[in-house]
């Protein structure tokens, strides 16, 4: 769709609004404001003029609008879970809108006997209304919610939703895969705002950057409506940050605690402030925060074979050495041992503003910036056997088919940065992530308009990036009998901690920098329909464009000083063996190149290594235009149907380079793609009683590739007869979804809800490896190896979820303040079309990044004064690449995380709190073909963090 027709349909929904919106001036409308008594807004809320079966629910803000009622009293009927029924008499008055606010007093303070803290807060009940009330299936958890479990981040916070895991990184939750869905085929949008991605070669959001106190709610979307951008696969997840308060609020948080891995202090704290002015017009909210956390990682990683080959000392006609295979069980044909040293420091900052005209036009501003430094520091020990061509016959041993003894080269690696401010001797990467929303709400007569724009920027940046490496060859025993903890050992000792014998290997510097850029904008209206004559439903149309743009510029340089440091023992080294390694005191990482001297180094007139960055670097841009038409009607009292569709046009436009041999580039490519899909989706909603909902949906969505996989970029690497290709063929993934939920509200605040969901996925990506027969660069190729992204034919997902939440006040005594939270959700899947470089066709494989089961669970006492929380996190384990056969598939493991946090509100205002978190110290792993094969595991110990929140309200 070319920017002037969008125009053009603007327009044209305009107009078609405005002319239905007169059939209604002669009637009047109603808006208004619910908070409680603090002044904090009631999302959620139902608002129902029985005498005019006319209803609506408050937004995030509180607000609600009512349009097209007739002139004279009316009594409107205000219900939330947790807080006593209002109801609030207005009259209304022809072609003008009457303003009220509407202040909801808690169920608690009526009940003498009753204590309704904590768990089932004001928060709890802010969630479940607005998640009661959505006509779509959603999970929402306010802020409230989120501090009662020790989350630092976004993503760990988000990790406690129904049907949702999270990939980790330095032992915090990063990447969201909601309802077994790999995490680019996901969206996350800030205030409805498309966030970018930091992220060079994916589409993945990085939830670890955004702090969890700057967020308001969030709400996952598993079934989205037409009038939601369709990139959502899996879900939408939705974070809100916090708007202008009714009046007067002040928030503080200050914190330390300890890493029990490093023994380094972690500092924390937040503060928010806003107010409204006295005439209620103007708004305004500021909050900042700040995290800094010194912790690190133990880790060991394996690579796994299961062919083995060596020297005959025999040559064949040609002259070249004849190898021998021998059969072997598997066996780590590399080794290593890791060490992370890393400091953390996350800076978040939000102003929103919004201001009232009046009753009819409201706009707002909200804005976010989020800044990561991670300084790290990494020393690796890493062991990889000899080629066949350089083991002898002598030189190696298998006793019962195991391969215990061979050769290796062994590497001493230290990673850091040059030594200035801002770097600090270590690699910094500095992530950045800014959103600049400004939109707002109108109401002409009976019509209802909204519009938005957005710009939005993320960005990686890492800088004077070095390493210095250190070389030798000796000879290791291998251990794999137990595979889950496989170990080399030296067959000398001496030869090994002997750091003469490493040779100087290379020293180098690279610099790394990412961005993704969004505009938004979107206009959306609503109007009265009464399509079944039952007085209440609206049609709703709109349109939104987003303009896109991705870049990676990469580039890596050596240096030669090997004739000022000819071995390990000419540099300045340092220990870093610790028999407290969490991964095993067995494992001795032994000495490595000290991190300030490698930063103190003075690097200059280095020698390009273009096959570092050639294949990494391309432009992308891509264009979303998208239009939609929906109805929202009730059928009855208690059936309402949502009914509508979307179409999405996608133009991309890549640039990629073509290289030969790694190293050479012989050019760029650009290659052009558009495509339209057309996206139908129906939600049904039933309410059998005021608390009892069933929900059936029926959706399509879509997963654009990822960048990296659309850039037409080729290598061909002639010496190991491979090519490297992208492909800008790509088809979107899409999927047809249909759910179907049943909820059950409980009136003291709480839920249990049960619900059943299937997917069905065309055209899934994943990376195929088969044999090419054309020739490229006139150079006969036919017959090596290429690795391509390709489309598969199809994969499907069933799955089935429960939750419960709910505090225990129906049993006598203390145990009334017992509260429980715990939801299940079980997945099968399967993909077809994924061949291996036979171009034989897998068969029986699961879809990558679906485990089959996850579980939450929390266990609270909540009373006046004291609350204690248990939190369990559980993911089982899934497939994460796909390779050739079963033996190489490799498997992202099961995890298990424990959490516990307690607070004391010392005074109304004023609390303590401490959290400890990874009580089972969790490690992230992943295995090879079974889960005894372990490729990696990074451990990260227990985290311990305390300090005091005061909270303050002023409501005017």
């Amino acid at each position: 769709m070319k920017p002037s027709r969008l125009l053009k349909l603007i327009f044209v929904t305009l107009v078609i609004a405005i002319c239905s919106g007169n059939l209604y001036a002669q009637n009047g409308s109603v808006a208004g404001i619910i908070t409680d008594e603090n002044g904090i807004y009631m999302p959620g809320a139902s608002i129902l003029i029985d005498s005019l079966n006319k209803a609506t629910i408050s937004n995030f803000d509180g607000k609600f609008t009512l349009v097209n009622i007739p002139e004279g009293n009316h009594t409107l009927k205000i219900a939330y879970l947790g807080f006593t029924d209002v109801q609030q008499e207005v009259t209304i008055t022809a072609n003008k809108t009457t303003f009220i606010t509407i202040v909801l007093t808690s169920e608690s303070e009526q009940l003498d006997d009753v204590t309704v803290i904590g768990f089932t807060s004001n928060g709890q009940a802010r969630a479940l209304n607005k998640q009661k009330n959505n006509i779509n299936i959603t999970n929402v958890v306010s802020t409230d919610q989120i501090g009662k479990f020790p989350d630092a981040n976004v993503g760990d916070a988000v990790k406690r939703i129904p049907g949702i895991t999270m990939q980790v990184d330095q032992g915090e939750a990063r990447n969201v895969i909601v309802r077994g869905l790999s995490p680019q085929l996901n969206s996350v949008t800030l205030n409805g705002s498309r966030i970018p991605s930091a992220e060079g070669d994916n589409r993945n959001v990085q939830m670890d950057l955004i702090p969890s106190d700057m967020i308001q709610t969030i709400e996952v979307s598993k079934a989205v409506t037409p009038d939601m951008e369709a990139d959502a696969l899996g879900g939408s997840v939705n974070l809100i940050t916090r708007t202008a308060p009714q009046g007067f609020r002040l928030s503080a948080t200050a914190g330390s605690g300890i890493n029990f891995i490093t023994d380094k202090r972690i500092l924390n704290g937040s503060i928010l402030v806003g107010d409204r002015t006295k005439n209620k017009k103007f708004g305004w909210m500021l909050s900042a925060s700040i995290n800094d956390n010194d912790f690190g990682s133990d880790n060991f990683e394996a690579q796994w074979d299961n062919e083995f080959e060596y020297n005959t000392g025999v040559q064949d006609a040609e002259g070249e050495d004849v190898l021998e295979g021998v059969p072997v069980n598997p066996y780590t044909k590399e080794f290593q041992i890791r060490k992370y040293l890393v400091q953390r420091i996350r800076r978040s900052f939000a102003a929103n503003l919004d201001y009232q005209f009046n009753s009819n036009h409201n706009l707002y501003l909200k804005t976010m910036y989020n800044w990561r430094d991670d300084r790290e520091n990494r020393f690796r020990l890493d062991y990889e056997i000899l080629d066949g061509e350089d083991i002898g016959a002598d030189d190696f041993t298998v006793a019962n088919g195991n391969l215990t003894r061979f050769p290796i080269e062994v590497k001493r690696q230290t990673k850091g940065g040059i030594n200035n401010n801002r770097n600090k001797n270590t690699r910094l990467e500095d992530q950045r992530m800014q959103n600049y929303n400004l939109g707002g709400n109108h109401l002409f007569g009976n019509i209802k308009l909204d519009w938005m724009t957005s710009y939005s920027k993320a960005s990686e940046e890492r800088l004077n990036e070095r390493y210095a490496e250190f070389e030798s060859e000796y000879t290791i025993n291998n251990d794999n009998s137990d595979p889950e903890f496989p170990i080399y050992t030296p067959v000398d000792a001496a030869e090994a901690n002997d750091l003469s014998n490493f040779e100087y290997g290379e020293i180098t510097e690279e610099d790394k920098y990412t961005e993704e850029e969004d505009i938004n904008f979107s206009i959306n209206v609503e109007i009265p329909s009464d399509f079944f004559g039952n007085g209440d439903g609206t049609l709703k149309l709109g349109t939104r464009g987003r303009l896109k743009s991705k870049l990676r510029d990469n580039n890596f340089f050596e240096f030669d000083f090997e004739d000022s440091f000819p071995t390990l023992s000419d540099a300045t080294v340092r220990k870093y063996t610790n028999t407290d390694f969490l991964a095993g005191s067995q494992y001795q990482i032994g000495d490595f190149a000290d991190q300030n001297w490698l930063g103190d180094l003075n690097l200059t007139n280095g020698e390009s290594v273009p096959d570092e960055f050639l294949r990494a670097n391309f432009n992308v841009e891509e264009d979303v235009y998208a239009g939609y038409v929906m109805a929202n009607q009730k059928l009855s009292d208690k059936f309402s149907i949502l009914v509508g569709a979307r179409i999405e046009h996608t133009t991309i436009k890549a640039t990629g380079n073509s290289i030969l041999d790694e190293e050479t580039k012989t050019g760029e490519v650009t290659e052009e793609k558009s495509y339209t899909n057309i996206l139908p989706g129906v939600h049904f909603k039933y309410n059998l009683s005021n608390q009892t909902i069933f929900r059936f949906a029926w959706t399509n969505t879509l997963a654009r590739p990822n960048y990296v996989d659309l850039v037409p970029s080729l290598d061909v690497v002639s010496g190991d007869e491979e090519i490297f290709a992208g492909n800008p063929d790509l088809d979107p993934t899409t999927s047809m979804n249909f759910d179907l939920m049943a909820e059950h509200y409980f009136s003291s605040v709480g839920i249990i809800s049960g619900g059943l969901f299937y997917k069905n996925i065309n055209d899934f990506i994943y990376t195929f490896k088969g044999e090419t027969s054309d020739n490229i660069y006139g150079a006969n190729t036919s017959g090596f190896d290429i690795f391509q992204p390709l489309n598969g034919d199809n994969a499907s997902i069933f799955g089935a979820e429960i939750a419960f939440q709910r505090q225990l006040d129906f049993l006598p005594g203390f145990a009334k303040n017992i509260s429980l939270y715990l939801n299940y959700t079980y997945l099968t899947s399967n993909a077809d079309g994924i061949r291996n470089e036979d171009g034989d066709e897998r068969e029986d494989l699961d879809l990558p990044n679906t485990a089959p089961h996850m579980f939450n669970g929390s266990l609270g006492y909540n009373d006046e004064k004291f609350s204690l929380r248990l939190s369990a996190n559980f993911s089982d384990a899934y497939i994460d690449e796909v390779g050739g056969n079963s033996f190489e598939d490799r498997y992202y493991d099961q995890q298990f995380f424990l959490d516990l946090n307690a607070s004391y509100a010392v005074t109304k205002n004023l609390s303590i709190y401490a959290d400890l978190n990874n009580i089972t110290n969790q490690p992230l792993r992943f295995y090879q073909g079974i889960s005894e094969r372990t490729i990696q595991a990074e451990y990260y110990e227990r985290r311990l963090t305390f300090g005091l929140k005061y909270d303050l309200f002023k409501n005017k």
